[in-house]
């Protein structure tokens, strides 16, 4: 059956559309609508990808290494030389202004060594007034909402008639994705602030409603003091070496955050869920590889929608709030027609005929990627794999053993520690990394049978590996060969909680105005809950806990728990049989797939008391009260 979003995708509801295949469509115009730069005009492989560098520490103690980072805006040649540069926001370090790049350098850590990263808001002009956002952001939604004062900080304000885009200072804070931290330094959405701008207008809010409580946590937990405009985190690291990310997480304005430019990869090390240096492919052969979707303006700058009208699903205009109950800006879902790769649109990399380790985030707004190597990037979709990939670690770290793959689905926030094998292709060969994924919401299956893979012209191509002349032997171990670290699962459950997936719609139009997470009530029907409704998730310290995630939604959603990593124990259709976790997913984890009109279930162990956050990683979902506050008592 065609859902709602397929039939708006296709034009059936707002323009034309022709089948092609059994339960499929193909839109009769452009499939993936977006800036005034159309994508199919940039050339490919043109770029080589950008080697992401180490984020250069500020010192480090005896058992403390120190990071001082900031955000800025600046300007960054993400598109191919020729065309105009873009001007984004990123992470640097303020001692050298050479360090600020989209995405992040990256933060190397090791196990049991703690980093302390003081977090400044610099989001100011030359001369200290504040700088407002690169995106339009809807001051309609439950957001940070500095207008609204201490007293209407991180609500829902009302209108009296449609407002425009929030113009004023840029609400920041960072929260590292996958860490295993107290709860002052997990970048609670409420725990955001303001530039130390000299001109932020008369009764804002400067902070968020959590700030100073964990400013005085952290003052007594680390003796550190907080300067206006900033934050300083502490990461125990105690946990198993895996792959990482910090990204903006401000209440209501993370989808606009992360998509100016607020994301880098946090590489954790040593311990033992390591391997021995060598074992694995090393120094230039281990790449991060962060892979988002993005739209252009023919001035190179960033397109994001600043109507309800771009998705198509309200007549224009609407009308919108106050006047019905559609946000007058904000998306249900965004998908780019671009994809970028550490910063660079359809980058190229030269490889050795030799094995190379990938560190893979998909940090898009809502595309789940379907990664594939092979050696024509038009062929037909689904096309053959020219190369298989070895995956050998997912977001919590290495997997029991590891598993050949010839397709990989990788949602947002999603990490996979992936080993390609280039041994035996011949020089001069060049493969390319490619798409199948959807370009529209992701509901399961397999591309070609059940839904559309994405354009392969634009975002279905990801980037091209060339490969050249050996220069050295490769003395790591074949994939196949690998005796990877035990890891230990978790044992008896002490409580099995029901949660449900939801969407909400308008009472005027057929359209989605917010998605919400929430609980189960008796007779097993949803029960949605807002943000700030009481928290209805509690788990003792100490305790090890079975969610599961009933999905009433047409769509996939990417679910993640903060603070704790989780073992996916398996999903189930609604009365249907339960099967178990793919092969990838068998390790432990912090984000998943919860499938529509299913239920996942996943099990964690919650260790450390404090106020922590779930929620769907789409982030347009996430930003409009698909996030829920839990507390470990």
């Amino acid at each position: 059956m065609l859902t709602r979003r397929q039939l708006m995708k296709a034009g059936l509801i707002t323009g034309t559309a022709t089948l092609v295949g059994p339960g499929m469509i193909r839109a009769g115009a452009d499939a993936l609508p977006g800036g005034t730069l159309d994508p199919t005009t940039l050339p490919k492989y043109v770029t080589p990808l950008f080697i992401l560098p180490a984020m250069p520490r500020a010192g480090a103690d005896s058992g403390l290494d120190r990071y001082n980072i900031a955000v800025r805006q600046f300007a960054q040649q993400i598109l191919p030389a020729g065309q105009p540069a873009t001007q984004v926001f990123g992470y640097g370090t303020p001692a050298d202004a050479g360090t600020f790049h989209y995405p992040a350098y990256t933060i190397e850590a090791r196990v049991d060594r703690p980093v302390r990263v003081t977090w400044t808001n610099q989001l100011m002009t030359p001369s200290g007034s504040f700088l407002p956002h690169l995106l339009p952001v809807d001051p309609t939604l439950h957001w940070a909402n500095p207008p609204g004062g201490v007293a209407g900080r991180d609500s829902r304000p009302t209108f009296t008639s449609t407002p425009g885009p929030y113009r004023g200072p840029v609400p920041f804070v960072t929260h590292l994705h996958g860490a295993h931290v107290t709860e002052e330094s997990d970048g609670y959405p409420e725990a955001w602030y303001l530039p130390a701008a000299r001109n932020i207008p008369s009764g804002f809010a400067r902070v968020g409603s959590f700030y100073d409580r964990y400013r005085a946590e952290a003052r007594d937990r680390f003796g550190v003091d907080w300067s206006p405009g900033s934050a300083i985190f502490q990461y125990r690291n105690d946990q198993r070496a895996t792959a990482l990310w910090f990204h903006g997480h401000e209440l209501g304005l993370t989808r606009a955050n992360i998509y100016a430019g607020l994301t880098g990869f946090y590489l954790l090390r040593g311990g033992s869920g390591d391997l021995p240096a060598g074992v694995l492919p090393g120094s230039r052969r281990e790449i991060p590889l962060v892979i988002q979707d993005r739209s252009f303006n023919a001035d190179g700058s960033l397109f994001f929608p600043a109507s309800r009208d771009f998705f198509g699903d309200v007549p224009p205009g609407g009308p919108y709030l106050p006047r019905t109950d559609v946000p007058p800006i904000w998306n249900p879902e965004f998908f780019g027609n671009t994809i970028v790769v550490n910063g660079r649109t359809w980058p190229a990399l030269s490889v050795e005929p030799r094995r190379y380790r990938f560190r893979v985030l998909n940090a898009s707004n809502t595309r789940v990627l379907m990664l594939k190597i092979v050696s024509n990037p038009l062929a037909a979709r689904p096309a053959q794999a020219a190369l298989p990939m070895w995956v050998i670690g997912a977001d919590g770290g290495f997997l029991n053993s590891p598993t050949r793959v010839a397709s990989l689905p990788v949602a947002v926030a999603e990490r996979y520690d992936v080993i390609v094998d280039f041994t035996g292709v011949r020089p001069g060969t060049q493969l390319y990394l490619i798409n199948e994924g959807p370009d529209e919401p992701f509901g399961g299956g397999a591309p070609g049978t059940d839904f559309e893979p994405a354009d392969p012209q634009t975002t279905g191509q990801v980037m091209r590996f060339t490969v050249g002349s050996p220069s050295s032997q490769d003395t790591s171990t074949p994939p196949d060969q690998l005796d990877l670290p035990d890891f230990t699962t978790l044992g008896r459950t002490n409580r099995v909680r029901r949660l449900s997936l939801n969407e909400m719609m308008s009472e005027f139009f057929d359209a989605p105005v917010m998605a919400m997470l929430g609980t189960l009530n008796d007779d097993g029907t949803p029960n949605p809950l807002e943000w700030s409704s009481p928290v209805t998730e509690n788990p003792a310290r100490g305790s090890t806990e079975v969610w599961e995630l009933h999905n009433f939604t047409e769509d996939a959603h990417p679910i993640h728990v903060h603070l704790v990593q989780f073992e996916v124990l398996g999903r189930q259709p609604f009365g249907g049989a339960t099967r178990p976790p793919d092969t990838w997913e068998r390790g432990t984890k912090d984000t998943v797939i919860a499938l529509p009109q299913e239920i996942t279930r996943l099990k964690a162990r919650f260790d450390i008391a404090g106020r922590y956050v779930w929620h769907c990683h789409i982030i347009d979902h996430e930003d409009n009260e698909m996030m829920r506050p839990y507390q470990v008592t």
